[in-house]
């Protein structure tokens, strides 16, 4: 087939259809993920919300912006292909009668992710065999495109999930987790994920117009969330996507995306973050990082200990202010977090009386230390089990 009559097809079958999407996010993040799909400009339905994600339909470039600028959202899938096999053979002919030549550049390297329940054909490294070799007899017999800029895309993932002899196909639209917001290289003591830092600022009340106090800032992700926010910056903005890698991605069409984004992005001149550390390496890092999206001059980095620190002196109002503190490991025992929490809880009364609150707590049952009423959400970071309290402080005399 020539090349003109393959762009024809990929527009036809792609570009110019609407396709299943599904918006993986972190479980009890879903109805916020949702709010955030449904306000961003464009044409897309939402399907069905269920638990870890957001299924909608939309043309591809809808998928370009659902990267771009959902805050909370954990990657997003691009339904591809379905099919029943109970036997290898039947899975087979499916993978090689499947256009893969529309989704995948000639020579175009990819890996998989596979999983299989409650199905007869339940050996995942199988499965696996099975489609790399009938993707690689397909593109023998139907090359793909010539990759556009002379080089090679990055590596497409596709994932394979199977329930109940029902296969499901996906292309990662996103590539890196969107977590990754491209500012960031490591981590601090305690690292906290962008999108449950964004969740956590939203049900806390934090607005573009609000400001926020962030005094064990560590790595600087509430902070940096907050700056992004604040300044009307997508948080897809400083990354790229693996969609850009896709035979038929539109680059003027993410160009016309970018710059509606631009007309929105408005950093603030004074400061309305404020972000301490008893640490000096993490305030540096982190003034480091502000430096280069120009996030600066919205922000205020210092070295501090949380329990001298006193809300900013600018005539703001109350805001909000978020708290990582040290857990686990960190504090060896369970007596040296339960004496912190309640010195936390005292401190925030003394000082930071009507402002609200985001704290996170590796133990639910830690709310006691609080002496005010909280709202709690249980999730799971980094393979722990963490609890996020939100709420306002009050003083209970």
């Amino acid at each position: 087939m020539s090349t003109t009559a393959l762009k024809k097809r990929i527009k036809r079958r792609v570009t110019g259809r609407e396709h299943a999407f599904f918006v993986v996010t972190l479980p009890g993040l879903e109805s916020l993920c949702e709010q955030e799909l449904l306000a961003l400009p464009g044409d897309r339905r939402v399907v069905k919300v269920e638990k870890g994600g957001i299924s909608f339909r939309a043309r591809v470039h809808e998928a370009y912006a659902a990267n771009l600028h959902l805050r909370t959202a954990a990657r997003i899938l691009m339904r591809i292909d379905q099919f029943q096999a109970t036997a290898f053979r039947q899975m087979e002919k499916q993978i090689l009668d499947f256009p893969w030549e529309l989704y995948l550049h000639a020579g175009q390297a990819f890996g998989l992710k596979i999983t299989s329940r409650r199905s007869r054909l339940i050996h995942t490294t199988a499965i696996a065999q099975r489609f790399e070799e009938g993707i690689a007899k397909r593109l023998d017999r139907h090359p793909g495109l010539i990759y556009p800029e002379g080089g090679r895309p990055a590596v497409q993932t596709i994932v394979v999930r199977g329930v109940n002899d029902r296969y499901t196909v996906s292309l990662d639209s996103s590539g890196d987790p969107l977590y990754k917001r491209g500012l960031k290289t490591g981590g601090g003591k305690a690292p906290l994920r962008e999108t449950f830092a964004a969740a956590a600022l939203a049900l806390a009340g934090f607005t573009s117009d609000g400001i926020l106090c962030d005094p064990m800032c560590g790595s600087g992700t509430f902070s940096l969330e907050a700056a992004l926010i604040a300044s009307g910056i997508p948080p897809g903005w400083y990354r790229d996507f693996a969609f850009m890698g896709w035979p038929c991605y539109r680059s003027g069409r993410w160009k016309h995306l970018r710059r509606t984004a631009a007309q929105l992005i408005s950093i603030p001149q004074r400061p309305i973050i404020f972000a301490s550390d008893s640490d000096p390496g993490a305030t540096g890092n982190l003034k480091t990082i502000a430096a280069k999206p120009g996030l600066e001059a919205a922000m205020q980095i210092q070295r501090q200990d949380f329990f001298a620190l006193s809300p900013p002196d600018r005539g703001h109002a109350p805001g909000i202010i978020a708290l990582n503190p040290p857990y686990g490991v960190r504090l060896k025992t369970s007596a040296g977090t339960d004496r912190l929490y309640a010195q936390i809880g005292r401190h925030l009364v003394a000082r930071f009386t009507g402002w609200h609150l985001a704290l996170i707590l590796p133990r639910p049952e830690l709310c006691r230390h609080l002496p005010f009423q909280v709202k709690t959400m249980a999730f799971t970071h980094g393979g722990l089990d963490l609890t996020l309290a939100t709420g306002k402080i009050e003083n209970p005399s």
